[in-house]
């Protein structure tokens, strides 16, 4: 269950990065509505910081949880 927890955090977060880059949704673009977003500079820049995170937190996906814990 975790697994999937972080792999759809993952998936939000790199929506975000979308956002944040090209002003385009992802989400909204493959399941309908508005997929061009007009954001401020400030929110752009948040956006892309929550993307980035994700992409590091991809890694965590393929670290063994009971090597984790020790």
């Amino acid at each position: 269950m975790g697994k999937v927890a972080m792999a759809l955090v993952i998936v939000g977060a790199l929506n975000w990065l979308l956002v944040g880059l090209f002003e385009w949704d992802l989400v909204s673009a493959l399941l309908g509505g508005d997929s061009h977003r007009e954001s401020s500079m400030i929110s752009r820049i948040v956006y892309s910081l929550v993307g980035i995170s994700g992409l590091y937190c991809i890694k965590y996906l393929f670290i063994n949880e009971e090597h984790a814990r020790t």
